[in-house]
């Protein structure tokens, strides 16, 4: 049962990021030329309903499905690391047209060419993997 909420939860997200815009390559072109207000709207209202959210969360103690406490473990601060991260994920952005939550939904909207984004977002991350351990962190 479980899993079929989350299938529906992914659908419904998928077809939020589609309608919204947020999967549309000409709405991320505009945002990274700074001509559309659009992109940093969708943003911003994400990033302010997951403060929110973590703020219920911690404050009322709300536990997972399965009943544990979630936990929220502090990030090493660093520099370099969101510097050249954010460079990497900027320009894969940039160059595929989509980030990852978009790339799923265009695929899922049947839009077949978004699988070399896909691909090489999963070749990147099984890259990092092997190069992790030499990475500042």
């Amino acid at each position: 049962m479980k899993k079929l909420a989350y299938l529906l939860v992914g659908m419904l997200f998928g077809i939020g990021m589609f309608k919204s815009g947020a999967a549309s390559w000409f709405r991320i072109y505009e945002m990274f030329q700074f001509d559309s207000f659009h992109m940093y709207g969708i943003m911003g209202t994400a990033l302010t309903i997951a403060v929110i959210a973590t703020y219920i969360i911690k404050k009322k103690n709300i536990k997972d499905f399965s009943g544990n406490p979630i936990e929220f473990t502090p990030k090493e601060k660093s520099v370099p690391r969101y510097l050249i991260g954010g460079i990497f994920f900027g320009l894969g952005w940039a160059l595929g047209g989509a980030c990852p939550g978009p790339m799923f939904a265009l695929f899922g909207a049947g839009f077949l060419p978004i699988l070399i984004a896909i691909i090489g977002a999963l070749l990147g991350t099984w890259f990092y993997g092997l190069i992790r351990k030499w990475l500042p962190h």
